[in-house]
């Protein structure tokens, strides 16, 4: 299942009723963490919903974390009671983030990152970074678009920073930013000149394994992009 933070209204309403009911099942057999859930059959025809929206709802609950699919036995309670309908709670009540929430999240996630990254890059790393650097230039100095080859430089020193939950925060927040991006507003008044050098002073450091200079690009970097949402 595809997790995604931009589900739209349809979708997420639906999701939340099955989790609604996965709850009140799991509460009314006062299940204790490791104990086995009803089948996915069984829940689809109690429910009366097809078994693909129950599988939806439980791989969603697996990622946040309080059910967990056992191989070859089923799918068992993964926290405490308690603690799985407080987060469920939280779950059914997320908005849809906006596109100042999630740039927000990944400016805050990044400057961590390339702190990581200064610190624990390889030579693989710095190759892999100076590639997708070499083809966001490629496309932004014929005038193309280049907002795809910008976030897999991003992409790649998230890889450099050896951190597998940062990378995986930032696959999460990448698709969403992609399509909700406000470009007219964002960019306009780049100079090619001037975002070349941005990125290209964000991977010297990181190369020099200099984290407060990589810091400071990245901060850099972003300044248009804070000032966009802080307004």
């Amino acid at each position: 299942m595809k997790i995604s933070l931009i589900d739209n209204n349809v979708r997420r309403t639906l999701q939340n009723d099955v989790i609604c009911k996965i709850r009140d099942l799991i509460n009314a057999k006062n299940l204790e963490r490791g104990d086995k859930l009803p089948s996915e059959r069984i829940m689809s025809e109690k429910f009366d919903v097809k078994r693909n929206h129950i599988r939806e709802a439980i791989r969603k609950l697996e990622f946040y974390g309080v059910l967990k699919s056992m191989s070859q036995s089923g799918t068992i309670l993964a926290i405490g009671l308690t603690g799985f309908n407080g987060i469920v709670d939280e779950i059914v009540s997320l908005d849809k983030p906006s596109f100042n929430e999630l740039v927000e999240t990944r400016i805050s996630l990044e400057l961590k990152i390339v702190r990581l990254a200064a610190k624990r890059r390889t030579e693989t790393d710095l190759n892999k970074i100076k590639e997708a650097l070499n083809a966001f230039k490629d496309k932004i100095s014929v005038g193309e678009d280049y907002l795809e080859e910008d976030l897999l430089f991003h992409l790649a020193i998230a890889k450099a920073s050896k951190n597998s939950t940062m990378v995986s925060l930032m696959l999460l927040l990448t698709p969403p930013i992609l399509s909700t991006y406000e470009r007219d507003a964002v960019c306009e008044g780049d100079k090619v000149i001037s975002e070349i050098a941005k990125h290209e002073n964000i991977y010297l450091a990181i190369e020099s394994k200099d984290v407060e200079q990589a810091t400071k690009m990245m901060n850099e970097h972003f300044y248009k992009l804070t000032k966009h949402i802080e307004n």
